[in-house]
């Protein structure tokens, strides 16, 4: 059997964690097992419909590198791959189940339907459906919707991988709609369709959707198909065990991608919210993560989402990238900070630099905060007090003096040794002659230099700058300091 998965969203907006951790676990079991992985559009709800969503999910599925095999855009065997592009299957299956007294015409208005919904919250009895309609033999020629005839008795098992046998009472649930009032399918009825016809082996999605399994087990039993494998994986909370939402970090996928975390960093964080290999690993590649994937190693516990734990295994994954690869990725957020393209030849100028800045990244935007100044021309901007520091809080003319003192010693160093060692012992040397802590020497060379009080290790700092544009900023911090009133 070749393992065929679906990943079936709405395209009511962009994709969440939520919906895109299913479509991983989908992609995953599909790579691990040499099956097939689907996009499906599931737009049968036009009223919902936005425009631009469908590309919005390619794109966060792009992005993080989870290739489709058959979608609406690449085609496949069993196109097409939206539903309001299929609708005939879909009708045709109701005309099938109604003429076989498996489905029924139901013509009550949505005023009536509002009524007995509130006659119901009132008695305070369960919501659903009188079956007013199910024994009237209702006429086609008046608008209707298409209703499953449920058993009215019994239980319905529904056969979870995760979970084994769940029971449900049929005289717990009402007739569901199968075909809307505009001839567009619900997705109780389109979805048992189209797994069927594109040969899916599995579905698994959110356990929220485990209430509506015994509606999708009695249309597959009514249209006499074989069923998937049912998975239905938990819930992702928050770190206060709510539901997750927004202020949990819930959002976009394309957002994530904004505040600068990594694919690969999300993919790896994803992956390990109800799955895990084993009980230490946590850090792991795609590959890694393939390999080892199966269904066993899903849980039903709730998944915790915790953006801080997101954020350090960001931090862990731009600390692994290559120099050159990192200078790559970052260099959007500098060009977007400096107002000007980079391009390669002063990008590479960092090569040597940037194995310590990445050791201070924790998102990628942070990489302008490390760098705009190796590419600004002009003034930094910086006060007098930021030169100082806390050694010569208060003091400008002891800041003007040490920031001369560094200036000459800076000036005299030969352009051939212009080096990150040689500029350390150079200006180590020079604070034991002064007579003064490093950090107080260093602190206004640091200022000068980036316009920062934090900024890259200074000595790799100055070697990146170069002498010329070291010594020209360190004139204009004497300048200032030099200035009472600034």
């Amino acid at each position: 059997m070749t393992v065929r998965v679906r990943y079936g969203p709405s395209p009511t907006g962009e994709p969440h964690v939520g919906n895109i951790r299913t479509a991983l676990f989908d992609w995953l079991l599909a790579r691990r097992f040499g099956g097939r992985f689907i996009v499906r559009i599931e737009d049968t709800d036009q009223s919902r419909a936005v425009e631009g969503a469908e590309q919005l999910i390619l794109d966060a599925l792009t992005w993080l590198g989870l290739d489709w095999d058959e979608g609406p855009d690449v085609g496949g065997p069993y196109a097409p791959y939206r539903q309001s592009e299929r609708l005939p299957m879909y009708i045709e299956a109701a005309r099938r189940l109604i003429d076989e007294g498996k489905a029924y015409r139901c013509v009550c208005s949505p005023e009536r339907l509002d009524a007995l919904r509130k006659a119901q919250q009132k008695a305070k009895q369960p919501p659903g459906y009188d079956r007013l309609c199910r024994d009237l033999n209702c006429s086609a020629d008046e608008p209707h919707v298409v209703r499953l005839a449920m058993p009215l008795s019994g239980d319905t098992i529904v056969n979870d991988y995760l979970r084994g046998d769940v029971s449900f009472q049929n005289a717990l649930l009402d007739d569901h709609v199968l075909l809307k009032r505009d001839g567009f399918p619900t997705y109780h009825l389109a979805s048992v369709v189209d797994d069927h016809y594109m040969e899916i082996t599995h579905v698994i999605r959110g356990e929220e959707w485990l209430s509506s399994a015994p509606r999708h087990v009695h249309t597959y039993l009514a249209l006499g198909w074989d069923q998937p494998a049912w998975v239905h994986i938990p819930i992702i909370r928050g770190p206060d065990g709510g539901k997750l939402s927004k202020r949990h970090g819930a959002t976009s996928i394309r957002q994530y991608a904004e505040e600068g975390f990594l694919p690969e960093a999300l993919l790896n964080f994803l992956a390990l919210l109800g799955w895990s290999k084993d009980e230490t690993t946590t850090i792991m590649s795609c590959e890694e993560i393939t390999e080892a994937f199966n269904l066993d190693g899903l849980g039903l516990s709730s998944a915790m989402f915790d953006i801080e734990r997101l954020s350090e295994m960001n931090a862990r994954y731009i600390r692994d990238l290559d120099p050159a690869d990192f200078l790559r990725r970052g260099r959007p957020h500098l060009e977007d900070r400096v107002g000007r393209p980079i391009p390669d030849d002063e990008l590479d100028r960092l090569l040597t630099i940037a194995p310590a800045i990445q050791e201070r990244v924790k998102l990628m935007p942070e990489f302008a905060d490390y760098t705009d100044f190796f590419f600004t021309a002009g003034p930094l901007g910086y006060a007098n007090a930021d030169l100082m520091g806390r050694a010569y809080k208060n003091k400008p003319w002891a800041a003007l003096e040490s920031v001369e003192a560094s200036l000459k010693t800076l000036r005299d160093v030969d352009e051939s040794k212009w080096t990150t060692p040689v500029l350390e012992s150079t200006l180590r040397e020079l604070a034991t002659d002064r007579g003064e802590k490093p950090g107080a020497v260093f602190t206004p060379i640091r200022v000068a230099a980036t316009g920062k009080r934090i900024a890259p290790p200074l000595f790799e700092t100055l070697e990146t700058l170069g002498q010329e544009l070291t010594v020209e900023r360190l004139n204009a911090a004497a300048e200032r300091l030099a200035r009472p009133d600034d």
